[in-house]
């Protein structure tokens, strides 16, 4: 992501320069931006276990969610700007995406029938929970140098999503709603350039920034009680939340407007240098595949519903505490080597060497 640049004249006799290992170049402000936003990820899916009859939690929940998967999607589309389609990029593809889509797909497909229903099908064509998202990564993806040759590729995108919230029926299958209503923000990924996040982190933007994500609290504190949070799951038409076409666009444009405001403004305040949870930016994947197996088992298991004390306002701040702790704890270089025959598995067997 950073780039090499030459200080004056190029002296033909003098050594080359030292090139710096290739996670030295890792681009720290990047990390710091997927830690941050796993963590947004984690509190958003453990809130609704304690979220009855709490106004606060509910606001939380809906806060989190107008712009914290669009931030995690954006940010894929920054990083997927390389992607051509090449033998090397196929390959990574199906090991560090497609493979781990299978394997937790099963593994939840499992808890399910051991917690909830005993019949539940093994489908990979309808993901569970947490794992459409994977879905959508691999499509997007693949659809990257499309949108390197399209003339308004945001604009299109845009069109895309529009379509997908005003046709209803779409179903469940690998997530389809989702992947193409959250379309956009992985486009806008694409199409940016360093300047523009550069541009995010000047400090009277910054100072903005704070300000959008304060009012959106407040905001999402006095609507709660009377939104549907389907609007902020992406997965229904808005026929399908019983509004008309006119007005449920309108909406949706409102809240894909504000999505892009919020995301904007989260990305402004994300510091750019390396810190303390640098490195743990490069784990998330972790930390996204095994934090919902922990807390759909607590779901199946009754502990949440069994400690009364953890619905209390205290309980559920301590909840929140506990579960930064625990996706901080997923991020780490231990378990990143423990998932990694999952995650991240060479499996240079299983491939032509010529790449053909």
């Amino acid at each position: 992501m950073s780039s090499l640049t030459l200080q004056g004249p190029v002296d033909a006799e003098a050594p080359a320069p030292r090139v710096a290992p290739a996670a030295s170049r890792r681009d720290p402000y990047f990390d710091n931006a997927k830690y941050l936003t796993i963590l947004l990820v984690g509190v958003g899916h453990l809130v609704p276990v304690v979220m009855v009859d709490s106004r606060a939690t509910l606001a939380l929940y809906l806060y989190v969610y107008v712009f914290h998967m669009p931030v995690f999607v954006l940010v894929s589309g920054y990083l997927s700007r390389s992607y051509t389609g090449r033998p090397d990029q196929l390959r990574r593809l199906l090991t560090g995406v497609a493979l781990p889509y299978v394997v937790f797909e099963i593994a939840y497909t499992l808890l399910i029938r051991w917690g909830k229903e005993p019949n539940y099908p093994v489908s990979l064509l309808h993901p569970s929970y947490v794992m459409w998202f994977l879905v959508a990564l691999f499509v997007w993806r693949v659809t990257s140098p499309f949108w390197s040759v399209v003339r308004w590729p945001v604009a299109v995108s845009v069109v895309i999503a529009a379509l997908a919230v005003a046709t209803p029926d779409l179903g469940g299958a690998l997530g389809l709603p989702r992947i193409l209503q959250y379309l956009p923000f992985f486009v806008m990924g694409l199409r940016m350039r360093p300047e523009h996040f550069r541009a995010l982190r000047r400090t009277p933007v910054r100072i903005a920034a704070v300000v959008v994500l304060a009012v959106a609290l407040v905001i999402a504190y006095q609507v709660a009680p009377r939104v549907s949070l389907n609007w902020i799951w992406r997965t229904r038409s808005v026929q399908e939340l019983d509004m008309e076409l006119v007005p449920g666009l309108f909406w949706a444009g409102v809240l894909f407007l504000t999505a892009v405001l919020t995301t904007a403004a989260f990305l402004a305040l994300v510091p750019g240098t390396h810190r303390w949870f640098t490195v743990l930016g490069s784990g998330t994947i972790c930390a996204y595949l095994l934090h919902d197996l922990m807390i759909k088992t607590g779901v199946y298991t009754g502990f949440f519903a069994g400690a009364a004390w953890l619905h209390t306002p205290l309980g559920r701040v301590v909840l929140v505490l506990s579960m930064l702790v625990v996706m901080t704890l997923l991020c780490t270089p231990p378990v990143r080597r423990v998932m990694k025959p999952v995650t991240e598995p060479e499996l240079a067997w299983a491939f032509r060497r010529d790449g053909r």
